[in-house]
């Protein structure tokens, strides 16, 4: 079983682009760096007020892409300095982008003691300390935090040679111990959708079409579905071949047949569940609106 250590990570990181080539854009490489450089920053405003810190690259390695980061504290001498430095910024980024993207499957386990949180996942087990979870949980309120990693995720979403993205502690690792597929550092595009990760469930839904998005993207559909409106994105390339080809025709009214993926977070007060948001995974069947006129006789 691979141990993952979160602490490994709170003052420098190898961040890993993955790709079949060992090069990348520099706009995404720049403008990924300066987005990591912000959410960095920011969660450095919230954990340690009165102090400054700087995120600096050191070098740059093969393995796909690498590029080593690292931060650096500086006393900002003002009122508010605090005498317990806690270097834990970037521990903080890694584990907020683990959570959100791969800590959701069905699959985990989660321990929680005075000393840290122990997510045992597959045949990898993250240790979060204490102080870098709650740090992390304080941190995410912060729209410019949220703005920030949103920001990554849309970098990469640009660059198609990117497969994959992650963070590992050596230039030597083969493999990166955190490596996330192309698809879950999309989750993160809109910083509205980063709610807290608790669940996700599937089920067959019937959806009514109130406006449809006839583009390949993660834009967002919207629809009534048991009587509610709600939004998500249509996610099977199957459908927009068929509709593509013409052999689907989309109008307000439609149904679909689908699988509906719901993520949804726990409220810590009454344990309740409640739904954050939808993805259409599959969609089965597209079933026209009727109108009264076209109705058989």
């Amino acid at each position: 079983m691979q141990v993952i250590n979160i602490k490994e990570y709170n003052e420098e990181v190898i961040l890993h682009f993955g790709g079949e080539k060992q090069k990348i854009n520099a706009y995404t490489l720049a403008s990924t760096l300066v987005s990591i450089a912000d959410a960095v920053k920011e969660a450095n405003s919230v954990i340690n007020p009165g102090y400054d810190v700087e995120v600096l690259v050191e070098a740059f390695g093969k393995g796909s892409f690498r590029a080593k980061v690292k931060t650096k504290y500086k006393d900002a001498r003002n009122i508010f300095s605090k005498e317990n430095l806690k270097a834990i910024s970037l521990g903080v980024l890694a584990s907020f982008i683990y959570e959100h993207t791969l800590a959701p499957d069905s699959d985990v386990k989660i321990n929680i003691n005075s000393e840290e949180v122990v997510i045992e996942q597959g045949d990898k087990t993250i240790i979060i300390p204490r102080s870098t979870y709650e740090a992390t949980k304080e941190v995410q309120k912060s729209k410019k935090f949220k703005n920030s990693i949103s920001r990554i995720s849309n970098s990469i979403e640009k660059d198609k040679s990117i497969t994959s993205f992650g963070f590992t502690s050596s230039f030597e690792d083969e493999i990166p111990k955190i490596e996330i597929p192309r698809k879950g550092i999309l989750l993160l595009s809109d910083p509205d959708d980063i709610a807290e990760p608790t669940r996700e469930i599937e089920e067959a839904a019937t959806l009514f079409i109130k406006r449809a998005i006839l583009e390949r993207s993660k834009r967002k559909w919207e629809f009534v579905w048991r009587g509610f409106k709600i939004s998500a994105p249509v996610l099977d390339e199957h459908f927009y071949n068929d509709f593509f080809a013409h052999k689907v025709t989309i109008a307000p009214g439609d149904q679909l047949d689908v699988r509906l993926k719901i993520y949804q977070s726990k409220d810590e007060d009454t344990g309740i569940y409640s739904n954050d948001r939808y993805e259409v995974i599959t969609v089965k069947r597209h079933i026209p609106h009727v109108t009264q006129d076209e109705a058989p006789l």
